[in-house]
């Protein structure tokens, strides 16, 4: 048995314009699968689909906002539509909102809240019903190691965020109880630092973070991309049909110190 054999799965990435999303469109197409990928920024979308093309991938690009039932309704239909069926699913659709409790606002700690957890909700509210029909889904989730980390560094805080991270490992918990019966996994991954165009401008631009996270860290360094897509399709691949449930953490070891 290949276990990690996408041909003839369906992949559909959320959050996939740029980053974690990005590479791991790319890292299932490399693996064979067809890619929906959805995303508000319809235009980057459209670079990502004709890169996945040009490599022979077949992929297609759905606009789409996670903070709108209809609109992620509309392009669960459309997905359907255009590949008959929903194999994989990839949660990674988010956003990291930089403030404390004293002085975030109502309306970015809602945002934050309808962006990560709303959204993620949303999407299996209207994907699981189409794996539930083949008996068979694997659902991945991105979560954070700020699930399990926090920063007393005034520059650093993202409560908010927090709170979203640690949120999303829960829904996962929950749903995966709910449907392994139906052949549905569901796990969440939680990411140490990686360049992304979340990072790239905030965290990795502060040299005192820099330096002490390469310090802490046991790896010394941020992780590359490709060691973060290995998770992800590992958890999206029959290697893993009896897990489910659980947070695998890709952060070099910072959480073990």
């Amino acid at each position: 048995m290949n276990y990690f054999n996408f041909n003839n799965k369906v992949a559909v990435v959320f959050g996939a314009s740029s980053g974690i999303g990005k590479a791991a469109a790319l890292g299932y197409g490399d693996s064979g699968a067809s890619v929906a990928v959805l995303a508000r920024r319809k235009e980057k979308l459209d670079t990502l689909v004709k890169e996945m093309r040009d490599r022979g991938y077949t992929a297609e690009a759905f606009e789409c906002d996670v903070t709108s039932e209809e609109s992620i309704k509309n392009a669960a239909k459309e997905i359907v539509k255009k590949f008959g069926k929903i194999d994989i699913l990839f949660n990674n659709a988010g956003i990291a909102v930089p403030g404390s409790v004293e002085n975030l606002t109502i309306e970015q700690w809602n945002n934050s809240m309808n962006t990560n957890v709303r959204g993620a909700y949303m999407t299996m509210k209207y994907l699981v019903p189409e794996m539930k029909k083949n008996g068979y889904g694997k659902i991945v989730n991105t979560a954070s190691v700020n699930a399990v980390l926090f920063d007393k560094n005034d520059e650093l805080v993202r409560h908010a965020y927090n709170v979203s991270k640690s949120a999303m490992v829960g829904l996962t918990k929950a749903v995966a109880s709910t449907y392994m019966k139906d052949g549905i996994t569901v796990n969440s991954v939680g990411p140490g630092l990686f360049e992304t165009e979340m990072t790239e401008n905030t965290l990795f631009k502060h040299e005192g973070f820099m330096n002490s996270y390469n310090a802490v860290n046991p790896a010394g360094r941020p992780g590359k991309m490709e060691e973060l897509v290995g998770t992800i399709l590992y958890l999206s691949s029959d290697a893993s049909n009896y897990v489910t449930g659980q947070l695998i953490l890709v952060d070099g070891g910072i959480t073990l110190v």
